[in-house]
This record gives C-alpha cells, structure tokens and sequence, in this order.
C-alpha cells in the first residue's frame, strides 16, 4: 500500500507521511504513559519547573568537561535551541573555577549560504550564539583552547573526525518540529525515495553535511528566532550526522515544549520506546541507539485535544 502524501510539504517525507494508527496511538499518550514507556536504552524524565529543567541540561555540560582529563580528552555536543542553559554553563563553570583545558565542545550545525556555513558575523549564526551566551562568559583562565571548540563551519571531513579523536560523553539537542536532531531534516520525495523514504539503515550512513531543510523547518526557525520573517532563515544549513551521534555515548533531548509542540513530543517518544524507526521521523531513528534520554518539561508536554484560540 502506497504511503500517504505529505499534508505539509507534498514534495517531501514527514510525519504525515505515517500510518495513521502510529499518530492515531501517539495522541492518545497521556503524561503518565509517556513516563512508562522507558525502557532498557531509553529513559523518559519529566521536570516540574523551567528552572530545574534547565539547570539539568546546564549540568550537562559541567557532568561531561570534568571527565575530561589530558590523557582522555572529553566533550559534549550542544545545540543551538534551546539556548537558556548556555549562560547557565559558563556561570556553573566560573563558579566551581572547572578548568576546561582538556575539555571540547562540538556545535552541532549551522546555517548555510552561498553553498558555505555563514560567519559568526551572521545575526543568525549558532557559533555566535555559543560564543556569545557562554564561552566568551567564561573567565580567560578557565576556558578551553579555542582548537577544541568543534563548530561545522570550515572543513566539514575534519569536524567528522574530531568524533573519533576526542570522547563525546554526550550529544545534547532539541526537537523540531519536522522531528529532527541538529538539522537531521526528512529528505525529498524524489529520485530513489521518491515512493518511499530512506531505510534506517541508510539514513544512518549519513555524516556531517550540507542539507536542504524541510520547509516546515524555515518556517519554525523564523519563529523562534526571527520573528516569523521566513526570508531571514536560510534555506541549507551543515549538520552533525546519525554517524557522528552514534559515536556520542549518549544523546539527550530536551523537551521544553517552545520547539515542537505535544503530539510531536509524544510521538517520538512512541516510536523510539516502541522501536519504530522511521526516516520520515529522523527523531525515531534513536530508537537503535544505545542511550537515549528525554528531558521533558512536564507543563509543555499538555494535552493533544481540540481548543479553538
């Protein structure tokens, strides 16, 4: 039976593209549901306030910088959205004086333009981002040498190997609402996909790269980020791979509810507990991954019912 058309972007893979009893299941998940289907490799926490849920996520970082050590370099890949525990970090990190001159970061994408990754001079650049709500506020002493801050702007093939010269403890992301990590967008209905999407398998194959994005990430970062001016957000962005975040001993997901919205949130955490990996849903393809950890802020995660506003 042929796959159904997307609702969104009928010249790509999505969501929408799923059974309808998959989506029909997800929405019906209700808060208690979504705690009990943890599962061995994967574990769903709910957290009570914004604070507490990003004082979590902050301590993320601290957690995986004090492992590192000179023998046994060690990092954390981070995201750009959220970004509320960016400033978290750097104050934890100037507050305890963690020196970090063994430790790496990896930014995990950024946006490209004219066929390259723009400058941190780009009102919407992710390295400006990170450099400016953390690393630049953490005090000169403490911070790590400027060669272990891993960003997907110049060299993409060597961005790719610093994944298996240093120890990533830990992959951080969001969740958008086309169900990416980084910019692990559904890909276009065309050519070899154009009846069906990607198997898990070959999605996986994929590394660090350029992407086209789903329209439906345009028009979500435009939101976010740029006040709903779509012309602002550009249409291709470089991104870290399924490759490189299976080499990362953890990926965690913060779930606060601004990116995607509750029934995306349930259903991924329906396919990943469920082990329905589906390349039109890039966010179920953890399914296979070893550790996965979703940080749920529980007043976000709301219920999927009409409400007319």
């Amino acid at each position: 039976m042929a796959r159904p058309v997307s609702k969104l972007a009928p010249g790509w893979w999505d969501y929408t593209t799923l059974d309808a009893e998959i989506l029909r299941d997800a929405a019906r998940l209700r808060e208690g549901d979504m705690l009990r289907l943890s599962r061995p490799g994967f574990r769903v926490v709910f957290y009570e306030t914004l604070e507490e849920f990003y004082l979590a996520e902050a301590l993320e970082y601290v957690a995986a910088w004090k492992q590192a050590t000179p023998d046994n370099p060690a990092g954390i890949c981070g995201p750009i959205g959220p970004t509320e525990q960016l400033p978290l970090v750097a104050r934890i990190v100037n507050s305890i004086e963690l020196k970090l001159h063994d430790a790496h970061f990896w930014g995990m994408d950024e946006w490209v333009e004219n066929g390259k990754p723009v400058p941190a001079t780009h009102p919407l650049s992710f390295k400006k981002a990170d450099l400016e709500l953390c690393f630049n506020r953490i005090d000169r002493r403490l911070r790590m040498p400027a060669c272990h801050l891993h960003f997907p702007t110049d060299d993409l093939s060597a961005y790719s190997r610093s994944f298996d010269q240093v120890r990533c403890v830990v992959m951080q992301g969001g969740q958008g609402e086309v169900k990416h990590w980084a910019f692990n967008d559904p890909l276009p209905r065309k050519g070899r996909y154009r009846d069906e999407p990607p198997s898990p398998e070959q999605y996986r194959k994929l590394r660090t790269r350029i992407v086209d994005l789903h329209p439906v990430t345009l028009m979500q970062n435009a939101r976010t980020s740029g006040g709903g001016n779509v012309a602002l957000v550009p249409s291709q962005a470089a991104t870290v791979g399924p490759v490189e975040t299976w080499k990362a001993e953890k990926v965690s997901i913060w779930h606060a509810g601004a990116h995607d919205n509750p029934f995306g949130m349930r259903l991924t955490t329906l396919m990943i507990a469920k082990r329905i990996p589906d390349s039109s849903v890039p966010m179920s393809l953890l399914a296979d991954h070893p550790n996965v950890q979703f940080s749920v802020y529980r007043k976000g995660i709301s219920k999927v019912a009409a409400e007319m506003h």
